[in-house]
């Protein structure tokens, strides 16, 4: 699903409309009422909140949600979500489950002259409630005809929750063409008046390199100057109408044309918008803001304007200037398409559009500058926006007196900011206006929280912050898509408590050191400690009013230490650590032969594993729990490791059990107690003599779901778990019966291979555990030792030590964690193992068409100063897509090397001569950011060391941007 918003979004060009077209809406606007509107006086804070006090919470189940456009929060918490694809979805806070609540019919595709059908960005597009809902329980619903090439606002019935089938009224119809994407609008707000703002895109097939001026027979769809420069066309407009109770509208005063005017549609309130998003007004100034999607040109040519993006501010009705302007009013050379001829942009005093196809009045109001705007590249005035992809969202004003029975609102430090957000680069901004409605200043909210494409953002009736994010994958369903709430906590906070032992147990007398590290207060008070230790035999406890206590155990026996911190306000929190004294705990080695931070596919790796355990003498090596599990990118070893904390730890199946405790099986299912679904045990018997089949048959399921095999219980899928790591928990099932502990030999071989489907990035863990047969009233204790092989395949995004370098999610072709580097920042990774290694392979790459300027790659050893192991340069190129007309290409070429790497060259087929050439067929699975990696060799490093990545451009001015860094492969061969 891409527009042009997309194609910043998911960081593509949009030179290549034949493969990518945009889904998005634009969100509405409202205007209030300025006059006679009591508000309550709120006083502003200026401490900023720590980041501590706000929880991002999920509520949506994964999986829930497809393709997520819009949302409106109700009174009572439901929250209503619009799909692209014509569904309702609603949110119950109760019961925090998501269900259908209707699905009309739309439009989601259209068909180029050549008779291509591709997605396109159409669909059930916006969605609203009316103010007095509550009361009326009318909802209003934009979205594209099924079969009519027409957009249709129209209001329904929406009783118990559910759409009512036969209720809609046409309110407003808007004609449309289907032969060429991009832009819909669809975001819908209102007014103290009770007026409705409803957005609409310019519907215009996009130019990148010239000015959107064609005036040529047949080419209408795509000349701006028909539809957001016409005053006589809704395109590319904000509308402002009054909904009638007899489902028709009214136009109120103060729009743009007077009722009447000749040539104009009364319903425009503004006007000259390529793609508006998320608008919404300031309940105490009634001025308008909105995020505006520009186009796509990275740099000023001859025939065009370097593309920025805009964060908009309309202190009233008003003339935006697309496509005669961009940004600060900076004038586009008025490309003739007819004549081959370029000539002086319009006077934005005074624009004049004299297009054929203009229906409406030709001199235009004065065109209002942006108030924000930011291109491709580092934005010297606006810095903290970053560069790269973009697609501005917009977002809400905030005031404390439009919540005025919160039970948490948000704190006066963000009174009067607008919350506004970028899909693409995932950033929220608080943004400050001055008394006068000046630009003053903005701050990133919340860096911690990465959304993955926000598409929506809104406060609810609760005061909290509410953000849809649309999910990595576009014109299909994400399984990461999900609505977030956001909750402030305004009062004392109860502190974060850590406790630990400097051992486990061992025999009598014992002395153990017990630390309270970890241990923190974020309101900065000062903390009571205790240590309370409790005996199972019921011996007279032992207590410490200190932080990190010694203690001694003459007795055997198990023993609880519980460590309890309490504030000066009489918050508390506490953690326990279990000690068995009189049994020596169990000593476990694991030793892995060659390097010991990578493993590689295909090249076997010799492991050792000794046991020994003072009161068991010799150990049966079958007792010994030895295993070695391949699991997908994104294991959680935290989980892993925290959980073989029990006397259950001398299991083969730790990795299967971790992924288990991690999703949501226990939920339906145990090993043998009945619970929804199916005992363990059961489904081991059911499938005994179809072992093999089961094996390969049932991870399958339990990723898509299923019902019916055990009644009427349905199982949800779980699309999120990978094939191989489904594969490993029904491998346990299967065996759960089974008594064997070991499933590997203390010794031997094991050779890495990457499961089918997997994309190769993750781990390989060697485990072995043992739990001894205890002691004389002493319990059983746990060893084990966990030995994780990574990936050579290594994201930058992952390293330990950042300076100057910023991370960003990159969800398009592939999900991964890149560095954004300036120059002289750097990345480093602690304790990597170079042992073997031969070579490494960088891939980065430096698109002008997203802000970055290119720069040199050192790898050093042990600092950033440190011995220069290699030395890449990457090249400063943007990419070449099939079809790509010689006038599209700008800087195309590729990127080098100090190596050696060959530049990569658009191909000769793809740099077509003719004007307007028919787009070539998009390869499957084209990447037009794929870059060769740079592979340089390296001296011969045995051991750890830290390996730091320099990054360098003399050149660079100081907010200047390098590249994107995205991976690194360590080679052994």
């Amino acid at each position: 699903m891409q527009n042009d918003c997309c194609t910043r979004l998911k960081i593509f060009s949009r030179f290549s409309l034949l493969a990518i077209s945009a889904i998005f809406i634009l969100a509405s606007s409202c205007k209030q009422k300025q006059a006679g509107t009591e508000q309550t006086a709120t006083v502003t804070d200026n401490n900023k909140p720590d980041d501590n006090r706000f929880t991002p919470v999920t509520l949506t189940p994964e999986g829930t949600l497809d393709e997520p456009m819009n949302f409106e929060v109700l009174k009572n918490g439901k929250v209503f979500i619009a799909e692209r694809k014509g569904a309702l979805k609603l949110f119950d806070p109760l019961t925090k489950t998501v269900s259908d609540a209707g699905t009309i019919a739309v439009n989601t595709k259209y068909t180029s002259r050549e008779g291509r059908v591709t997605e396109a960005e159409e669909g059930f597009n916006g969605f609203t409630v009316d103010p007095k809902f509550e009361e009326n329980h009318w909802a209003y619903l934009y979205y594209a005809h099924p079969t009519e090439k027409k957009f249709v606002l129209s209001r329904w019935d929406l009783q118990n929750d559910k759409l009512v089938q036969g209720s809609e009224k046409v309110m407003l119809e808007i004609p449309t063409q289907r032969e060429v994407c991009c832009h819909t609008g669809g975001g819908m707000t209102w007014d103290a008046n009770g007026d409705l703002y409803l957005t609409v895109g310019n519907n215009t097939g996009n130019v990148a390199d010239k000015s959107q001026t064609d005036e040529r027979p047949d080419r209408s769809s795509w000349d701006d100057q028909r539809g957001s420069s016409n005053t006589n066309d809704l395109r590319g407009k904000i509308l402002r109408i009054h909904p009638e109770p007899d489902g028709t509208y009214s136009i109120p005063d103060g729009n743009l044309f007077p009722k009447g005017t000749a040539k104009t549609r009364p319903e425009i309130y503004i006007m000259g918008d390529r793609n508006p998003w998320r608008p919404s007004v300031d309940s105490k100034t009634g001025y308008l803001y909105w995020g505006e999607v520009g186009p796509d040109a990275n740099e000023d040519t001859r025939t065009t304007r370097a593309g920025m993006d805009e964060l908009n501010q309309a202190r009233g009705p008003g003339y935006f200037g697309w496509p005669y302007f961009i940004g600060e009013n900076r004038a586009y050379p008025f490309y003739d398409y007819t004549k081959d001829s370029v000539y002086p942009g319009k006077d934005p005093k005074k624009p004049i559009n004299l297009s054929v196809n203009n229906t409406g009045l030709t001199e235009l109001p004065p065109a209002q500058p942006a108030f924000i705007s930011y291109p491709y590249r580092s934005s010297e005035k606006f810095p903290l926006v970053g560069s790269g992809g973009r697609c501005a969202v917009g977002g809400p004003i905030y005031h404390q007196s439009d919540f005025k029975n919160a039970t948490r609102p948000f704190p006066a430090y963000y009174e009067g900011k607008w919350i506004a957000a970028d899909l693409t680069r995932g950033w929220i901004m608080a943004i400050t206006m001055n008394d006068k409605g000046d630009y003053q200043s903005m701050e990133q909210f919340l860096p911690s929280y990465l959304p993955i494409e926000p598409i929506d953002i809104k406060f609810g009736h609760n005061g909290d912050l509410y953000v849809l994010e649309y999910g990595s994958n576009w014109f299909r369903k994400s399984n990461n898509a999900k609505l977030v709430r956001i909750e402030y906590n305004a009062g004392n906070r109860t502190p974060t408590v850590h406790a630990s032992a400097s051992a486990s147990g061992g025999a009598v007398p014992l002395t153990i050191n017990f630390s309270s590290a970890g241990t923190k207060d974020f309101d900065g008070d000062s903390l009571k400690y205790e240590w309370k230790i409790t005996s199972a035999g019921g011996a007279a406890p032992m207590t410490f009013n200190e932080p990190n206590p010694k203690a001694e155990f003459t007795q055997p026996g198990e023993y609880t230490a519980t460590l309890t911190v309490t504030d000066p306000q009489g918050a508390k929190n506490n953690q326990s650590v279990k000690i068995i004294a009189g049994n020596e705990p169990p000593v476990i080695s694991l030793n892995i032969t060659g390097n010991k931070t990578f493993y590689f596919p295909g090249k076997p790796l010799s492991y050792t594993i000794e046991a020994s355990d003072k009161e068991d003498g010799r150990i049966d090596p079958a007792q010994v729990a030895a295993s070695i599990d391949y699991t997908s990118e994104g294991f959680d070893f935290a989980e892993l490791i925290q959980g073989q904390r029990s006397v259950d730890a001398s299991t083969r199946f730790a990795v299967a059990k971790a992924f288990i405790s991690k999703s949501d099986c226990n939920n339906c299912h145990h090993v043998d107690t009945k619970s929804i679904g199916p005992m363990f045990i059961d489904i081991a018997d059911k499938y005994q003599a179809r072992f093999a089949w089961a094996l390969d048959s049932l991870p399958r399921k339990i990723r898509t779901g299923g019902t019916g095999v055990w009644g009427e219980v349905n199982m949800p899928a779980h699309p999120s778990i990978s094939e191989n790591d489904a594969r490993t928990i029904v491998n346990y099932i299967l065996r759960v019966k089974e008594k064997t502990i070991s499933s590997l030999p203390l010794k031997g071989n094991y050779t890495p291979k990457i499961p089918e489907g997997d994309n190769g990035k993750g781990s390989i863990v060697v485990r072995a555990a043992y739990t001894d047969k205890g002691a004389p009233s002493s319990a059983p204790l746990t060893s084990e030792k966990i030995v994780l092989l990574r990936s050579p395949q290594v994201s930058p995004g992952t390293a330990d030590i950042f300076q100057d370098a910023n991370t960003k999610l990159q969800t398009m072709f592939a999900v991964s964690l890149n560095v954004i580097p300036k120059s002289n920042g750097y990345i480093g990774f602690r304790q990597i193992d170079l042992t073997g290694i031969k070579q490494l392979e960088l891939s980065a790459s430096a698109m002008p068409m997203q802000g970055f300027v290119g720069g040199t790659i050192e790898t050093r050893l042990d600092g950033p100063t440190g011995e220069l192991l290699a030395q890449t340069e990457i090249v400063a190129a943007n990419p070449v897509f099939p079809g790509m007309t010689a006038n599209s290409v700008q800087n195309a070429g590729g990127a080098k090397a100090k190596t050696g790497a060959d530049a990569i060259k658009p191909p000769a087929a793809a740099l077509a001569t003719k004007q307007n050439a028919a787009p070539k067929k998009m390869p499957a699975n084209f990447n037009p950011f794929a870059r060769p990696g740079i592979k340089v060799d390296i001296k011969p490093i045995d051991g750890q060391h830290d390996l730091y990545f320099v990054f360098r451009n003399d050149k660079a001015k100081p907010n200047d941007q390098l590249m994107s860094f995205s991976n690194i492969t360590f080679i052994n061969k």
